[in-house]
């Protein structure tokens, strides 16, 4: 609720962008989950490993999709692409290093993800957001309406409220095992 009231009065907010987006969070909670849970089950399986086979298993599955959804307008979006960044070799040097930082990201989310719960986890994800929503506005001067700042205020108490509980939930097993 934070990171979706941080956001709401962006110039280029919209609701489709909106619910596209909490739909997606969603789904990487349940792939967090089910990553967990396949992590516990196979032991001779690390994160890195399960992120690959998830890669290639979502590329095999999506690539089809993208060509039916997509596919006729790749063309079109190529040639402005390369008309909006000025040459071929700037376009694919920024398509490169993309890539290379997005495989990067995933390949220690994963390994991050073999370590603590899918709920920590996902917290840290949905404070990642808060994050880049007051880089952008420190870097870029983005104004800030006092909705964006409840929200991230939001965001950032219920991180808070989480890792008290957490850390309490901890000292209280410790305590237990004693």
């Amino acid at each position: 609720m934070g990171c979706s009231l941080a956001a709401i009065t962006e110039v280029s907010f919209n609701f489709q962008g909106l619910w596209g987006a909490l739909i997606s969070n969603v789904g990487f909670v349940l792939r967090n989950i089910y990553s967990k849970k396949s992590l516990q089950s196979f032991k001779e399986v690390n994160g890195l490993n399960l992120y690959g086979v998830i890669s290639i298993l979502s590329l095999l599955y999506l690539f089809p999709v993208a060509v039916f959804v997509e596919g006729s307008q790749w063309v079109a979006g190529y040639h402005k692409a390369i008309e909006t960044i000025g040459t071929p070799s700037t376009f694919y040097l920024w398509l490169i290093t993309s890539g290379v930082f997005y495989h990067l990201y995933n390949q220690s989310s994963y390994q991050a993800l073999d370590e603590i719960s899918p709920l920590t986890f996902s917290v840290g994800n949905t404070m990642k957001r808060v994050v880049v929503i007051v880089s952008t506005i420190l870097v870029f001067r983005n104004p800030v309406m006092p909705l964006n700042a409840l929200g991230s205020a939001i965001a950032v108490f219920g991180t808070f409220l989480y890792s008290q509980a957490t850390s309490k939930k901890i000292s209280k097993k410790n305590e237990d095992e004693k």
